[in-house]
């Protein structure tokens, strides 16, 4: 990645950074709504976090961070913007927890080898145009038998195609949704590799915010709207969920989805 387009990124997340209500985040929704199934596989995964040395990696608001060591984990929360770990620091403490904060190249860390007990990254990798360099980077950190959690967009999905190109606005031009075949590599990296994909069917509910609700793409951000609003979306949802499960046992439907969800062990 060029030194320019790291400073993009960074100039575009900072300016994200300030508009971000701190007091209007509400944590746990990030991982028990129903509207979160990635968050949702990843903690029926993990196990009991307590006492763990936990990294996230990416953390922009630090929802994440702060819905951890709430759970007893000890977090350190980075992001190449410092802009964003500053509101998650300030995210922190408004729920009444300690976290660390830093600034971080994912490509290049700067921890010791086996420093982690979990490195967890949400919507990272598809902003780094190697990440395959990433991975090998929370490997190395991460403790013998310790955990990389992550999940990120894939490329394949024509609907999911079609937003971005509208969106313009709220994502940077140099994003690069993930190769399902990733995850090829990342069983070679590490021991043990359990993944999911989610957002077949239930992305009829992207379509009709802009088709019906005539949502803005580039006034709100279709998939903070998911969350903030699950609970108008519950049943919905639901319905649309059990039709996903069906149809991911569809040969070759999975790289369909809009979402990737992995868990590998070291």
């Amino acid at each position: 990645m060029s030194e320019e387009t790291l400073d993009k990124e960074r100039r575009f997340h900072n300016t994200w950074a300030a508009a971000i209500d701190v007091e209007g985040i509400r944590v746990a929704d990030y991982f028990e709504a129903c509207t979160a199934p990635e968050n949702r596989f990843i903690l029926q995964q993990m196990g009991d976090i307590t006492g763990k040395k936990l990294l996230d990696l990416g953390c922009g608001a630090g929802e994440n961070s702060v819905y951890f060591a709430t759970k007893g984990a000890h977090c350190v929360a980075a992001d190449y913007s410092p802009g964003m770990v500053e509101v998650a620091l300030k995210l922190a403490a408004a729920n009444g927890v300690a976290i660390e904060g830093c600034t971080a190249n994912a490509m290049a860390l700067d921890f010791p080898d086996n420093t982690f007990d979990l490195v967890y990254a949400s919507n990272l990798l598809h902003h780094i145009p190697e990440p395959k360099i990433a991975l090998e980077e929370m490997h190395r950190v991460l403790k013998p038998g310790g955990k990389a959690c992550f999940w990120d967009p894939l490329r394949h999905n024509p609907v999911i195609n079609v937003y971005r190109r509208l969106a313009t606005e709220v994502r940077t031009e140099d994003e690069m949704p993930l190769d399902i075949n990733l995850v090829d590599y990342i069983k070679s990296l590490f021991s043990e590799t359990v993944y999911d994909t989610f957002w077949l069917a239930t992305l009829w509910i992207f379509l009709r915010f802009y088709l019906i609700e005539k949502v803005d793409p580039n006034q709100e951000r279709y998939w903070k709207k998911i969350i903030i609003e699950q609970e108008r979306l519950k049943g919905e949802y639901q319905r649309l969920e059990m039709l996903d499960k069906v149809l991911k046992k569809i040969p070759l439907m999975k790289r369909f989805a809009w979402n990737l969800a992995v868990i590998a062990r070291k």
